[in-house]
């Protein structure tokens, strides 16, 4: 076993990127940035919405902010030493080996099936080696025995795997956040073992 000190040390040199920096995102780089990853690529292009507050990591004064922005400022205050490379634009197949290239860990918090499908099939093939972990299925409450965690070689997949969300199952704080930590669990013990 190793001890808190012991972790953040082995943690402070690996770079993580988060493309999508919403409920999933945004959560999952809280928690990697408490347990000590030293360096993180964060890519959104959109911005800080009142309808946002109840699942992401952001608060009222943020409305209106780039997500980025908002983000930066929020996990320096946790860790005001960690290195963050910030990117206020929306992650294309164009773009995404620029973004990624340094990356010891790569998470996927996209929000549409589609962006998502594309994504993960990009970051495969720019990027082999490197591990991705994604979600599917992060909405509505309750159910948490069917929450999991698939692995496909070095893609990693947290959620439920159901269908997308919607009005009778909206994306929440709670359920939101422990696929997001759910998704950083897995990123720390990828990192953990390298």
């Amino acid at each position: 076993m190793m001890t808190v000190q012991q972790i953040e040390e082995r943690l402070s040199n690996k770079c993580v990127g988060i493309a999508g920096v919403g409920g999933l995102g945004s959560r999952c780089a809280e928690a990697l940035v408490r347990v000590g990853v030293g360096k993180m690529i964060l890519v959104d292009f959109d911005v800080v919405n009142e309808s946002n507050l109840n699942r992401q990591f952001f608060f009222t004064d943020q409305i209106g902010m780039k997500k980025v922005d908002a983000l930066y400022d929020n996990l320096i205050r946790i860790r005001p030493y960690l290195a963050l490379a910030i990117h206020h634009q929306r992650v294309t197949p164009q773009n995404v080996r620029l973004l990624f290239a340094d990356c010891d860990v790569v998470v996927e918090a996209m929000d549409e099936a589609k962006e998502k499908e594309w994504f993960i099939r990009e970051i495969s093939l720019q990027y082999p080696n490197t591990p991705l972990v994604a979600a599917s299925g992060i909405s509505g409450w309750g159910n948490l025995g069917a929450l999991k965690v698939v692995r496909h070689t070095n893609l990693i997949v947290c959620g439920d795997g159901s269908g997308e969300a919607s009005d009778e199952t909206p994306p929440i704080a709670a359920r939101v956040g422990i696929v997001a930590c759910m998704q950083a669990d897995v990123v720390i013990e990828l990192l953990l073992s390298k």
